[in-house]
């Protein structure tokens, strides 16, 4: 809590190194990959953008082939003929003022609970993308997605009502994926449903289904969050980072938005919630009026929708975290529009995006933004979205 606000985090991010994953993996991944090892791989630098000293931490690469996009490419800086290779890689300065817990995002719930008092947060969203994939036998990605799961079942089980997270599943594997949601969608820590898709792989897709309706029976919120690859139009960025990085999470978001409006999910799953997360805002308005008039010039969307593009994205059953460069102004202009029901706290936790430990702070302290819609952004919409913790 800050200043009397309760405070709910909808977008932070979790990622267990392969020493602590490996605890979590059944037996029967090393008899699929006997080279395990192998795909344990040196991490260098922290999310929050911090070098490490060796030995290094490291992380399972099941691929051998990145998809590419503004953090796999050899980065071209504007202005320049070709890219160059990143000796430390493409990653962001550290936004904040002093360096989150550095095992918060491993294995240390306690320390990311003291980060999260630090700041002022009651509860936080920990976003789990499926854990490692991308090995050419599914087989052994469903393992890792099982062992996933059984990993954050542990660490958010350290206080789950403080600790929320959402069970990450991919659309190669949707009977596995379906029974994941079942297993998990009963724990005091799960809020809702990630679907991983493959490249070229439409979110509207009707094999899908499965997954909606598993998701709407558990009533959970789906999840989108955009990455730094395999987002629409990666291959297209001129190789540098500074469009990639700007284009790529709203970009994906507007492809997600009009994918899921535009086939009718909402009308078919009664209970289904939809939330974009680290996406931007400020476009929400705009794109909003463009699908309602799109839907209309260019049609292809379902046959019968029940509402508009504009009545799907104020429904009360979409919901948008904020970024809080975007500032209080933007925050008063899209909850004006769009109504004051829909954007979400976030900080991005323990990203280097993020403001640690004053990202609450930071929100606070915009004028243009009311108390009552302050305590709506801060908590009440992301409990509409997620659920009450």
């Amino acid at each position: 809590m800050r200043n009397g606000y309760k405070v709910y985090d909808s977008d932070t991010h979790i990622g267990p190194s392969a020493d602590t994953l490996d605890k979590y993996l059944s037996s029967r991944v090393r008899e699929l990959v006997p080279d395990l090892e192998t795909h344990k791989v040196p991490q260098r630098r922290h999310s929050a953008s911090l070098a490490y000293d060796p030995p290094y931490p490291t992380r399972f690469r099941l691929s051998s082939s990145a998809v590419g996009g503004w953090g796999a490419d050899a980065p071209r800086q504007l202005g320049q003929a070709e890219p160059h290779a990143a000796v430390q890689g493409v990653s962001g300065r550290f936004m904040g003022s002093k360096h989150p817990n550095l095992n918060s995002d491993d294995w240390d719930a306690d320390g990311r609970l003291q980060d999260m008092d630090e700041e002022g947060v009651d509860v936080q969203l920990l976003v789990n993308p499926g854990g490692p994939s991308g090995h050419t036998n599914h087989a052994v990605n469903i393992e890792f997605m099982r062992a996933q799961h059984r990993f954050l079942d542990d660490f958010c089980g350290k206080n789950p009502h403080r600790l929320k997270s959402m069970i990450g599943i991919n659309a190669a594997y949707i009977p596995e994926s379906v029974q994941e949601i079942k297993r998990w969608s009963g724990s005091p820590w799960t809020v809702g449903v990630y679907i991983n898709l493959p490249l070229d792989y439409p979110l509207d897709h009707p094999e899908l289904q499965p997954i909606w309706q598993a998701t709407d029976e558990a009533g959970l919120c789906f999840i989108h969050h955009s990455f730094s690859q395999g987002y629409p139009g990666y291959r297209d960025l001129w190789h540098n980072p500074f469009l990639g990085r700007c284009a790529s999470h709203p970009w994906g978001a507007m492809r997600a938005m009009g994918a899921f409006f535009g086939a009718g999910l909402l009308d078919r799953y009664h209970n289904l919630r939809f939330a974009i997360l680290e996406s931007g805002f400020g476009w929400i308005p705009f794109w909003a009026m463009r699908m309602e008039d799109q839907a209309h010039y260019m049609g292809f969307v379902a046959d019968n929708l029940q509402h508009t593009m504009l009545e799907y994205t104020m429904s009360g059953r979409f919901f948008a975290s904020i970024v809080l460069h975007e500032g209080g102004k933007m925050v008063k202009l899209v909850s004006d529009y769009l109504g004051d029901h829909l954007l979400m706290f976030s900080s991005d936790y323990p990203h280097a995006e993020s403001r640690f430990p004053g990202s609450v702070d930071l929100a606070l302290s915009w004028p243009e933004v009311s108390p009552d819609l302050m305590s709506k952004i801060l908590w009440d919409n992301a409990v509409k979205a997620f659920g009450a913790p």
